[in-house]
């Protein structure tokens, strides 16, 4: 048999690339990522500034916390991406009002 048939393919996209579990890590990489982005969508409309700027008060220190304890690159990336568009996002429904309801 080649070393091409008894090997265990890998997936495509994957946040574990050393081989390890990191349930932790990834659940806050994606969660940062998510609320990030929920953040930016909901910081560009108007009607929606209070949700979005409390998502995105949530969102940063959330995504600052998962960079601190990342393993690998892939999570670093989320983590990175969910850092910006927190940030983006709550800059803009400040810009539309903030906290004011």
């Amino acid at each position: 048999m080649t070393d091409e048939a008894t090997q265990k393919k890998r997936p495509l996209i994957t946040l574990n690339t050393d081989g390890q579990r990191h349930p932790v890590e990834n659940a806050l990489a994606v969660s940062a990522i998510t609320i990030g982005l929920i953040a930016l969508v909901l910081g560009f409309i108007p009607a929606t500034h209070f949700f979005g700027a409390v998502a995105g008060v949530i969102g940063l220190p959330l995504a600052l916390y998962s960079q601190l304890i990342s393993a690998t690159t892939g999570e670093r990336w989320l983590n990175v991406i969910g850092m910006v568009t927190s940030f983006v996002g709550a800059a803009f429904a400040l810009r539309h009002g903030g906290f004011s309801i």
